[in-house]
């Protein structure tokens, strides 16, 4: 029988698919944003007929105010919400203190409000970095933070260990995960896009004219969607302690816009075909925010494997190359780009 979920961060990418799918199924849905005043209205906009079955809560997450309203009455907490910016912070702590505050910030609410599953987002950025002499990993790696990652991948892993450590030591009755995914593509619900979603449109709408030497692991929103909500509902024996990578394949960037040029022609005329070199994108990387996240990525492999939660939350990813499909025509769709 569907109960009564908190899903942090209700305005974010994943946060609202995982509402979406949650009140399909018949869940009442508290949410958390930041100012509910300002988020309600495009939240109601949404989901116009979730009437009671939709509840929205201003809660921060460097701020106490408003997490125990938010929990109340919770069976359960998807916690979505964390910091994701486009340029790299000067400092670290920057991002990981309200990462790793407002987990356990949401933990301990949760724990006091009686809640019994807790599913964190974190990301393939807990598992894949600071090993250099690895190109393929799975939900048993864990990135290593001597090597002095950058301060996101550093945020991620320290809010997912600082979970853990927490849930051991203060609640070991409650059933709680991790779900890991790797670069999140597919339809949007409107230009509010995420990180990974905004580099294809900048692929397709001219903003990249060369190809840097990057790939990235590839995972369809809609699956990372279903993992959460699959992780709220499967027995605690299937889940507990359980971390989740949700990645379908790796591919490199070229191999990305080769993809789009062959299953969306008709907009693909912006896409670039000629390779950036290295030392550009180094130079570049000196005056624009987006090559300076990827300027340390030049000619890595990162493989993820995601085939453990396919196994056993039991649904099968959507393949890579219709997800960025979907994702095209999505933001076409939705007037992003021009068709």
């Amino acid at each position: 029988m569907a109960g009564t979920v908190l899903v942090t961060g209700g305005t974010g990418y994943i946060g609202g698919e995982v509402i979406d799918r949650l009140l399909a199924k018949g869940y009442t849905v508290h949410t958390t944003v930041r100012d509910a005043a300002k988020s309600e209205p495009k939240l109601r906009r949404r989901w116009p007929d979730a009437g009671e079955k939709l509840k929205v809560f201003s809660a921060d997450l460097l701020s106490d105010d408003g997490w125990a309203e938010a929990n109340a009455g919770c069976d359960a907490v998807a916690h979505v919400a964390s910091p994701f910016p486009l340029d790299v912070p000067k400092n670290a702590d920057d991002l990981i203190i309200p990462a790793r505050d407002g987990t356990l910030r949401a933990l301990e609410f949760a724990h006091k409000a009686g809640v019994k599953r807790f599913v964190q987002t974190s990301s393939a950025a807990a598992i894949a970095y600071g090993q250099p002499d690895k190109d393929h990993f799975d939900y048993t790696d864990w990135t290593d933070l001597t090597a002095n990652p950058p301060p996101y991948i550093q945020s991620k892993t320290v809010a997912e260990r600082a979970a853990r450590d927490w849930v051991a030591q203060n609640a070991p009755d409650m059933v709680f995960c991790s779900i890991n995914p790797v670069a999140v593509f597919g339809p949007v619900y409107d230009d509010d896009m995420s990180t990974s979603v905004e580099m294809v449109k900048k692929i397709v709408d001219g903003s990249i004219p060369l190809i840097p030497n990057v790939g990235i692991c590839i995972t369809d929103l809609r699956n990372v969607g279903e993992a959460h909500v699959r992780a709220l509902e499967a027995p605690a024996e299937t889940v507990r302690g359980e971390r989740f990578p949700t990645s379908q394949k790796f591919m490199w960037i070229r191999e990305m816009a080769d993809t789009i040029r062959a299953r969306v022609p008709q907009h693909a005329g912006k896409v670039p075909t000629r390779r950036m070199p290295d030392w550009l994108a180094k130079f570049l990387a000196l005056f624009m925010p987006e090559m300076r996240q990827i300027k340390g990525e030049l000619g890595n492999v990162r493989d993820v494997s995601g085939r453990h939660t396919e196994e056993k939350l039991g649904f099968t990813y959507i393949p890579a190359e219709q997800t960025l499909e979907d994702t095209v025509k999505s933001l076409v769709a939705k007037g992003i780009v021009k068709a």
